[in-house]
């Protein structure tokens, strides 16, 4: 193997899906929602940040999640259950948007920044032995991001959808971070927690596939037979990982 690729969000940042770790910081800020009310104003925000384009291309790690959740708030308010809704109205009324926003936003990129410490210090282990990239469903800002990481200099190919305006699981943008790097499909490793996102459509490129599995994720499911390759259940794994070249 020559390289690596891993996805961002759930994978680098801190090994959750961001769906899941919203929810747990509402609740935290003493707001009372499923995860499928959630799910409704998640997807809402997600689809409106797609469209933002340019305009959020410059924003940081903070300035993304504040961004995000002030869109899942909006939404909440305007299209949630009736009860939910009156109740945040009643809250934001009384305390302000920007004070909801930031309970829920702060702890959430706190806990990204230390997951992205860590995740530093294994693909500083990696990089003298792979080519690394990272290809992700982001928001055109994937390359502040990860400068602001630390990870800027030691991944080699950036595959942002808000730049290529593919999104996974099409096979486009694992071609255009396999170009970034010039190596060719097997010779190249997928690392992910998303089954159908990531390991499915790098598989059927001929990538070997790492799922990275979430013990409390939602989507901890049993794998299928032959998919993915390898489960680890920490990146901290791959450090010593008996990759089939070694």
């Amino acid at each position: 193997m020559r390289a690596i690729l891993f996805d961002f969000g759930g994978t680098l940042d801190y090994p959750r899906h961001w769906l899941d770790r919203f929810l747990a910081h509402y609740r935290a800020a003493g707001i009372d929602l499923t995860r499928s009310e959630l799910d409704r104003a998640y997807d809402a925000a997600t689809q409106a940040a797609y469209r933002a384009g340019p305009s959020i291309h410059s924003y940081r790690l903070a300035e993304l999640v504040s961004y995000l959740v002030r869109l899942q708030l909006e939404y909440l308010i305007d299209h949630g259950p009736p009860k939910l809704s009156a109740a945040l109205r009643t809250t934001v009324s009384a305390t302000g948007i920007d004070a909801i926003a930031r309970a829920i936003s702060d702890p959430f990129v706190d806990e990204s920044v230390r997951g992205l410490a860590r995740s530093r210090a294994v693909l500083a282990a990696l990089a003298p032995r792979f080519r690394l990239g990272v290809v992700s469903n982001f928001y055109g800002n994937l390359d502040r991001v990860l400068a602001e990481a630390g990870l800027a200099d030691i991944t080699g190919a950036i595959a942002d959808s808000g730049r290529l305006g593919i999104y996974k699981p099409d096979a486009a943008i694992f071609i255009a971070a396999l170009n970034q790097l010039s190596v060719a499909a097997d010779e190249a490793v997928m690392v992910g927690d998303s089954l159908d996102k990531d390991c499915a459509p790098a598989r059927r490129l001929g990538m070997k596939t790492v799922w990275l599995r979430h013990r409390d994720a939602h989507e901890n499911r049993e794998q299928p037979a032959g998919l993915p390759d390898f489960t680890i259940d920490s990146l901290a794994e791959l450090e010593h990982f008996k990759w089939p070249t070694d």
